[in-house]
């Protein structure tokens, strides 16, 4: 007899809860936590996997998956973190014109990595980078990549030119979380903000003067937006 709907949606939910307060999670490991049985507790994650709340990597471990990242980035719109960028990312839209985005790093996953966009203060160009808020884009080959590898330069920002997409510049610059003043936390940025425009407005000068911009902003926002 197929157990009743709600029964299975606690069910669920309890597995997908199990999955992300560990991270990472076998079928054996997240079974024996949950208490459901190794076949009840496939037959869920089967179903979260194919909704995209979960996933399973290369070592057969389920890690929670980017649908459940987007969600969490739009249920995020009356958090600390994206109202405390707002001023930041406006007054570079102000200073450049272009788009600005506050993003987080979504699932890690070797060659799967993505990031999610939280928030944007959208150009004033009549050709202007539209909102993304929500959606994931490829960490390789693209700025946010660079940040959330940890490997941001000593000038504070990144710049990538056709990284996501063909004729569009990309300069980011990483959040870190802080410990005691003015010391990073291991563990890398916990969110980027990035300005985004189309190539042919982008010269060497400008590129500087916005990374500046950004990187500027970005350690502004340190001890407000990701240390508090």
């Amino acid at each position: 007899m197929a157990e009743p709907a709600t029964r299975t949606v606690e069910r669920a939910l309890q597995l997908l809860g199990a999955v992300c307060d560990a991270g990472a999670v076998s079928l054996a490991e997240v079974s024996r936590g949950t208490e459901l049985s190794a076949s009840t507790a496939l037959r869920l994650l089967r179903t979260l996997e194919n909704s995209g709340f979960v996933r399973k990597d290369a070592d057969g471990e389920y890690r929670p998956g980017l649908r459940l990242v987007q969600l969490g980035a739009q249920a995020l719109s009356h958090e600390s973190l994206i109202h405390l960028a707002a001023p930041a990312l406006q007054r570079l839209v102000d200073a450049t014109g272009e788009s600005a985005y506050l993003s987080v790093r979504g699932h890690q996953g070797t060659g799967s990595d993505h990031a999610v966009y939280l928030a944007i203060a959208e150009g004033t160009h009549s050709v202007r980078h539209a909102s993304w808020v929500g959606r994931s884009v490829p960490l390789a080959g693209s700025s946010l990549g660079v940040v959330f590898a940890g490997n941001t330069p000593d000038a504070g920002y990144v710049v990538s030119d056709k990284g996501v997409e063909a004729d569009v510049t990309a300069i980011a610059a990483p959040l870190r979380q802080l410990g005691a003043p003015g010391a990073a936390v291991d563990g890398g940025p916990v969110a980027a903000i990035s300005v985004v425009a189309p190539s042919y407005r982008m010269n060497p000068e400008e590129i500087q003067r916005i990374g500046q911009l950004v990187a500027a902003e970005a350690h502004a926002l340190l001890g407000t937006a990701v240390g508090s």
